[in-house]
């Protein structure tokens, strides 16, 4: 092992010192005459500024590595001065001992050192620079027909403090020679063919799949110590440097959490934590998993909630499970869409994460697929070990940043029809070794969300407020729930129809219950894996459930959509639109890559009524309605899923409601067929579109008989027994 740190470093050393040797050509003057005189001129002086600009920022992360004590750099030389005079060559430099955020040298840097070391890292994403960076695909044309190649690399480049600040030596190495493996291809004496250089980020992707998969795959799965479980329970919270350690961007979001949280009592950590950590652990119950065994947990929130985490991971150790913290995925080999999870900060530019979305373009073909999935294989092999201990992730999320509406730019690299097929192939099969090695059905979650500072004046009354819903009693929500299923299990169908504006006129087809007394549809939910309170809901007969679904505005995995309509024939999507722009295509386009995920079609995987007015008033009150997250919003009215069931893989297993009735809607028509053909019968999404109260006419459950009961009417629960919903 030594031996080949000690080749990486040399590696690394020989990177760095030909980047820092390009920075000062290209600041020379005639800079451009290094490209071939075949590229037009215009274009080699775009070079000339694409190149300035990697080296600029390559530059900012050497300065960075060298405060930090990375690998031991200190300067140009390569070597490390310690304080007493005496040198340390890099290659025997200890990156456990003078590296990470317990060291003294990082405890040393100053908070205002602490704000320049982010800014330099983060320059290019904020204060409007995306507007004129080369990773922006708009100016990348400006890069001829490289531009593409050019682009994807700069922003693969920008992945680099997650690895720098993880002291990860190969990712960084790997992008090093990838520029230098482009830039020689642009200055041989003949200029290089499009071709050429996507045949280098081919090579990239594919050779170093397996480094790739693997570390994310230990990541998910291996409790470990790294530079965020290390900061969580080891830092000072109270010094806010800590925030910067991570590695990051650090916005006023992360920064107000942080000093809020700070101020509440240990009480109220206390509370926010028992909430969190009970819920979790009642999940084992409600889906009918063993908890014997279980001894670790992966933990997924937003930077500056540490205070809080810190208290439910001492909540989990106590239960014998030891955190799992981990980044969300940085190169586009490991990544898929916009999804983001893991210890996150507020993105430096939503509309560079969309831009870049389908970058994967480039290399995705049959070869990479097969390399990822042996790589993915190979990875489950070498965790197996671990997998039977994990229980699952916690997932505290957040709500409230501005809304986004995306420039839909036609210089964005695109899937093609057959990469698009092959994406979604791609998936299935992740999702089936996924099942092998680790089935849904042996582990269970647990899933929350509090506000950020971004969501207005009125940030810690709405997250106080937001604290009192996540702790709604289920003692009270429970009868009163089971009334709406009592009225809904001998239904034939669910009418659900819209007011005003709004157009839906859904018909949801239910089953007919062959013993009633122990068997019921719908599932009656409340604070356990789903937090906060508030929703019955079950898997619908597909085949006769028809009809129209519109909102008139709803955020769906961090995307507003306006004036949302899907058409539904046999339980599935058969047209689809939307307002968020003039030109129709524009808009199914963007529904098809954000709702629908390349898929044709869609079934509804779940019909639900959510029945947390408290959480409705919030928003209203506050104005806020348009920026809660599905998690709750799907509690503030009925909601359709469209995608995989609530039960996906996890089908056999018997759950029970509380009445100790089985829900015995926990599959369709497509996961029916999970034994003969499992890339059939799974779908690998499940995205909530849910009409809020004000936009409802009326729910009706229509009997065998034709007789009629109304569940809702004009927003307002009517169904006798269910009136205290309304307060």
């Amino acid at each position: 092992m030594e031996e080949m740190r000690e080749e990486l470093l040399e590696r690394f050393e020989l990177a760095r010192g030909r980047i820092l040797e390009l920075k000062t050509e290209m600041e020379a003057e005639g800079p451009a005459e290094v490209f071939p005189k075949q590229i037009p001129a215009e274009i080699r002086e775009s070079l000339t500024a694409y190149v300035r600009a990697v080296c600029g920022y390559l530059d900012s992360c050497f300065f960075v590595m060298e405060r930090l004590n990375w690998c031991g750099i200190a300067g140009e030389s390569g070597q490390n001065t310690d304080d007493d005079g005496s040198e340390e060559s890099l290659a025997e430099a200890s990156v456990d001992e003078t590296f990470g955020p317990e060291s003294e040298r990082w405890k040393s840097i100053s908070p205002e050192d602490w704000q320049e070391i982010n800014r330099r890292l983060y320059a290019p994403l904020t204060g409007g620079s995306y507007e004129r960076d080369y990773s922006n695909p708009e100016v990348a044309v400006s890069l001829g027909t490289y531009g593409e190649v050019l682009s994807f690399l700069l922003a693969e480049m920008y992945t680099l403090p997650q690895y720098i600040f993880d002291g990860k030596l190969i990712q960084v190495l790997i992008l090093l020679e990838l520029f230098l493996e482009i830039y020689g291809k642009l200055t041989q004496d003949t200029a290089p063919t499009v071709e050429q250089l996507r045949e280098s980020v081919q090579y990239y992707a594919e050779d170093y799949a397996e480094d790739l998969v693997r570390d994310w795959t230990v990541d998910l799965f291996v409790p470990r110590e790294n530079t965020a479980l290390r900061i969580v329970e080891g830092a000072d919270l109270t010094d806010l440097r800590y925030l910067y350690m991570f590695g990051e961007y650090i916005s006023e979001n992360e920064i107000r959490t942080a000093q809020f949280l700070n101020g509440l009592s240990e009480e109220e950590i206390d509370s926010m934590a028992e909430t969190m950590a009970k819920g979790f652990r009642r999940g084992f119950e409600t889906m009918n998993v063993p908890f014997e065994g279980k001894g670790s947990v992966n933990i997924r929130y937003a930077i500056g909630q540490e205070r809080m985490v810190r208290r439910v991971i001492r909540r989990f150790r106590d239960m014998g499970l030891r955190p799992i913290l981990h980044r969300e995925a940085g190169s586009r080999v490991l990544r898929r869409g916009v999804r983001r999870q893991g210890v996150l900060s507020t993105p430096p530019c939503r509309q560079f994460i969309y831009d870049h979305r389908m970058d994967e373009a480039l290399f995705l073909g049959r070869r990479f697929m097969e390399r990822k999935l042996a790589a993915l294989r190979t990875a489950y092999e070498e965790v197996r070990e671990f997998l039977p201990a994990y229980a699952g992730p916690l997932w505290i999320a957040t709500f409230g940043e501005d809304t986004f509406l995306p420039k839909a730019k036609p210089a964005c690299i695109e899937l093609r029809d057959e990469q698009q097929e092959l994406s979604t192939e791609l998936s299935a099969q992740q999702g089936e070794l996924s099942e092998e090695f680790l089935p849904e059905s042996d582990y269970s979650f647990a899933i929350i969300a509090y506000p950020i500072p971004e969501i207005g004046e009125k940030f810690e009354e709405i997250f106080r407020e937001t604290v009192r819903i996540n702790t709604l009693s289920n003692d009270v929500y429970l009868p009163l729930q089971q009334k709406l299923i009592d009225a809904m299990d001998p239904a034939e169908y669910i009418l659900v129809e819209g007011c005003g504006d709004n157009r839906t006129r859904m018909k949801v087809m239910m089953r007919k219950l062959v013993h009633p007394e122990k068997e019921t549809q719908f599932e009656n939910c409340v604070a356990d894996v789903n937090i906060p309170l508030g929703e019955v809901f079950t898997s619908p007969v597909l085949e006769g459930t028809e009809g129209t679904l519109h909102v008139s505005g709803v955020y769906l995995n961090g995307y507003f959509f306006k004036d949302l309509e899907l058409h539904f024939k046999d339980g599935c999507v058969t047209e689809y639109s939307c307002g968020n722009y003039e030109d129709a295509e524009a808009g199914r386009r963007y529904i098809r890559e954000n709702i629908l995920f390349h898929h044709k079609t869609l079934p509804i995987g779940e019909f639900a009524i959510g029945t947390n007015v408290p959480a409705y008033r919030m928003a209203k009150k506050y104005g806020i309605l348009g920026k809660l997250p599905i998690l709750i919003v799907e509690k503030t009215g009925p909601h359709f899923a469209v995608g995989d069931t609530c039960y996906c893989h996890s089908e056999d297993t018997a759950v029970y409601n509380p009445d100790g009735k089985e829900i015995i809607s926990r599959e369709n028509s497509f996961s029916l067929l999970r034994d003969e053909d499992p890339a059939k019968a799974y779908f690998n999404c499940h995205t909530d579109v849910t009409i809020p109260y004000e936009e409802i006419g009326r729910i009706t459950a229509v009997y065998p008989d034709g007789s009629k009961q109304d569940l809702l009417r004009d927003g307002v629960f009517v169904l006798p027994g269910t009136e205290g919903l309304n307060r």
